[in-house]
């Protein structure tokens, strides 16, 4: 079966809402569907890269093409688990989690998106404290990182939530113009004091490796997470 040669098909984060897995390939067909309907206010760009002003038929056909990239890219030294999120079986969004030299940094970095009709319901923080429970209680993360462009409040506004802290600003261009953007850190034991979400995660083991990470290693750390 496909799974033992990919494990990472079996894992699963849930939170009392929401269920965060990768997709087959009718729920990425939906995903990208989702994206070609919006997922911003045409008057601002909340992303580095501004895929969203491709037109939707090349911006939905972008989802798939990355999608596909970052499985086939993959490596224990250079990963990104693209995690497609779903409310009550309904494609909501995505939730990215990527890492370099994981093994020895420990430090992770996410990112994300909702579809516009799934805004402010609060699935962005909840969402984002399930990869924050795989990086820390899964993974053994030390740092968790993120940001967040002026015209992304809403992303600077859940990562407070989650307990990040201030760790600097970069300037960038977005759509030819000049972005600030505030990087966030969020540390282990801030995880642990502002976690408020409860998650669950199934499928984790076999796909430690993929990780760079053994089973050996983080069986007692995961035993005094979960």
């Amino acid at each position: 079966m496909l799974i033992d040669h990919w494990p990472l098909l079996g894992l699963r984060l849930s939170t009392p809402r929401l269920e965060l897995r990768l997709p087959g390939e009718g729920e990425l067909a939906e995903l990208a569907e989702l994206a070609a309907g919006g997922v911003h206010e045409p008057d601002r760009m909340p992303f580095l890269v501004p895929w969203t002003d491709l037109p939707p038929a090349a911006r939905a056909r972008s989802v798939v093409q990355h999608h596909w990239l970052r499985r086939g890219n993959w490596s224990p030294e250079n990963w990104a688990l693209n995690l497609v999120v779903f409310e009550t079986g309904q494609v909501v969004g995505l939730q990215t989690i990527t890492a370099q030299d994981f093994a020895v940094l420990r430090q992770v970095s996410t990112a994300s998106w909702l579809g516009t009709r799934f805004q402010r319901q609060g699935i962005g923080t909840e969402m984002r404290a399930a990869v924050l429970h795989l990086a820390f209680a899964g993974l053994n993360a030390l740092d968790a990182l993120s940001g967040a462009l002026e015209d992304n409040p809403s992303s600077f506004t859940v990562s407070m939530k989650l307990g990040y802290e201030l760790d600097g600003v970069e300037r960038h261009v977005v759509r030819g113009r000049p972005a600030m953007m505030r990087r966030l850190r969020l540390t282990r034991a801030r995880w642990d004091t502002h976690r408020k979400v409860p998650v669950s995660i199934t499928g984790l083991s076999p796909c430690l490796p993929m990780f760079g990470l053994s089973d050996d290693g983080l069986r007692g750390h995961q035993q005094a997470c979960w």
